[in-house]
């Protein structure tokens, strides 16, 4: 089990790697919409390309980030029925969903868009909107993104796989500490405190 263990810890590494590395995609996306904006509000004008690479930065970390939130046990699931179960029993309904879901899904997503890609970069794409965006390199982010979301799957399950055999700790265990919901609601309190003075 080590050698998987070893192999999960690096997929880990790698996503959180480019999912740290996506969230600037964040801080470059607001500079072009608000210069956009700015640009269109003084000249009453605006361009097609930078609104359409809002649209493919948002892609970016869309697809980029989902194998980071999956890592950090972040995405959605139905509280209401996962919290009635044992961290043994989560874990298998981990490993089935990963199995039967996660993966098939994520082969097929992969699978399909290959062709979409291969066929808009030999016609070379463009956006219909005029001065817009050549298409196929946001078009690359799907399988780029799902691939790299299989990794996380494969690494997820090598964790509750080890979890159940002994292995390693409970890869579902919350760590001690407020939530960020909980971070988020202590902030937007201690902002309104500080205006209330």
């Amino acid at each position: 089990m080590t050698p998987l263990l070893k192999l999960s810890q690096l997929i880990d590494w790698i996503n959180e790697r480019v999912g740290k590395g996506a969230f600037w995609l964040i801080l470059l996306m607001t500079i072009i919409s608000a210069g956009n904006a700015t640009y269109r509000f003084i000249f009453n004008d605006s361009s097609n390309g930078l609104l359409e690479i809002q649209w493919y930065l948002f892609a970016a970390v869309f697809l980029l980030c989902a194998p980071y939130t999956l890592q950090k046990n972040e995405h959605v699931r139905i509280d209401v029925i996962s919290s009635n179960f044992s961290a043994r029993g989560l874990a298998v309904i981990d490993i089935i969903g990963t199995l039967f879901f996660l993966l098939p899904m994520v082969v097929t997503v992969v699978w399909l868009s290959l062709p979409l890609i291969a066929e808009s970069y030999k016609i070379n794409e463009m956006s219909s909107n005029a001065g817009g965006l050549i298409r196929w390199p946001v078009k690359v982010l799907l399988p780029i993104g799902f691939t790299l979301l299989a990794l996380q799957g494969i690494s997820e399950l090598i964790k509750r796989l080890g979890f159940l055999t002994g292995a390693c700790e409970d890869p579902n265990a919350k760590p001690k500490g407020p939530t960020p919901e909980e971070e988020l609601a202590a902030a937007i309190a201690a902002a309104k405190a500080k205006e209330a003075k």
